[in-house]
């Protein structure tokens, strides 16, 4: 089961893990580390489904970040990645073969801007965005990016996910996930931009999105109005306080709870519980702090429908999973 990496610095740059190792291998062994992570952490026996391969393993990323150093004589040095095994050396990165070939080929360029013009003492990192635009180096530019028949904007320098190809077959999991007879009411915590609320508009008589970001509300309201979407309502705050200002049962509503890597707070989940959605749809970067948050959710008189591994980093140990929930 064992390749050649297509990239001469695997085994040096610390981006990729897994590129000496065959696809379908990869796909299984992240379906074994879902499966894991639901037994060890959360106590969890179920049927993990087969991970969902990218459509791309390769040339897949549209975002790349590069990060440099600056030297006493205030230049640049090495401008690329982490080192493997290393928490402060870098390796110098020319081309990246997870990158787009969009990004490979404004990468040269954008390097030489930043060696010609960079002015500071300490070092940062170089953006490359890759979206309808083409390649931006700047992380205030307004960018697009379409995913089904939706068109979202954000800044081109603020979370979004990075795999356009694998992300519109995520998107149409969870919103299928959380659709069901009986349930005219959608609460999509930690909704950023609004993706999992406005791909999911159409499904529900109402959608009520939360984000603790200004910036991604405003983003939120702004894409639905872009869309031309009127059944979704945003709320700047907390997503743990968010079920005070739900004014449905729920036992109508379907939640989707997107968190960062950490996962929810304790708080988050009992209210989550004291709200009772007849079904609940966790996606999550880091299954096991999603495990964690499962257990609870189990304890709290919830069970596991199903769990979808989705690879949208190939070539890397990490993985994108869905969890279902339904009242037990």
């Amino acid at each position: 089961e064992r390749v050649d990496a297509l990239c001469p610095l695997h085994g040096t740059c610390g981006g990729c893990q897994y590129q000496h190792v065959a696809y379908e291998t990869q796909l299984s062994w992240k379906r074994r580390h879902v499966r894991e992570c639901l037994s060890r952490i959360g106590d969890i026996e179920v049927e993990v489904s087969p991970t969902m391969p990218s459509p791309k393993p390769y040339g897949y990323r549209s975002k790349l970040t590069p990060h440099f150093q600056g030297r006493k004589d205030g230049q640049i040095g090495d401008i690329g990645f982490l080192r493997q095994g290393s928490r402060r050396a870098l390796v110098d990165v020319l081309s990246c073969s997870i990158a787009t070939d969009a990004i490979n080929e404004a990468l040269p360029a954008a390097r030489e801007n930043l060696r010609a013009s960079w002015k500071g003492k300490k070092g940062g990192t170089l953006l490359l965005r890759d979206t309808q635009e083409g390649v931006t180096t700047d992380p205030q530019a307004v960018v697009s990016e379409k995913v089904g028949d939706l068109v979202l904007q954000f800044k081109a320098g603020e979370f979004f996910q990075n795999n356009p190809f694998l992300l519109p077959k995520m998107v149409e999991h969870v919103v299928g996930e959380a659709s069901g007879e009986g349930l005219d009411c959608l609460v999509d915590a930690y909704c950023g931009g609004g993706l999992f609320a406005l791909s999911a508009a159409r499904n529900f008589e109402k959608v009520m999105g939360v984000e603790i970001s200004r910036d991604g509300f405003d983003w939120a309201r702004a894409n639905a109005a872009l869309n031309r979407i009127e059944n979704c309502e945003f709320l700047l705050g907390s997503a743990s306080g968010v079920f005070a200002e739900v004014d449905a049962s729920g036992e109508n509503c379907s939640l989707v709870v997107d968190p960062p890597r950490k996962g929810c707070d304790e708080d988050f989940l009992d209210q989550a519980l004291a709200f009772g959605p007849s079904r609940i749809v966790y996606v999550s970067c880091d299954p096991s702090t999603q495990a964690r948050d499962a257990k609870t959710l189990i304890k709290g008189g919830y069970r596991v429908l199903r769990a979808q591994p989705f690879d949208l980093f190939p070539q890397t140990r990490h993985v994108e999973n869905v969890l279902t929930f339904a009242k037990a």
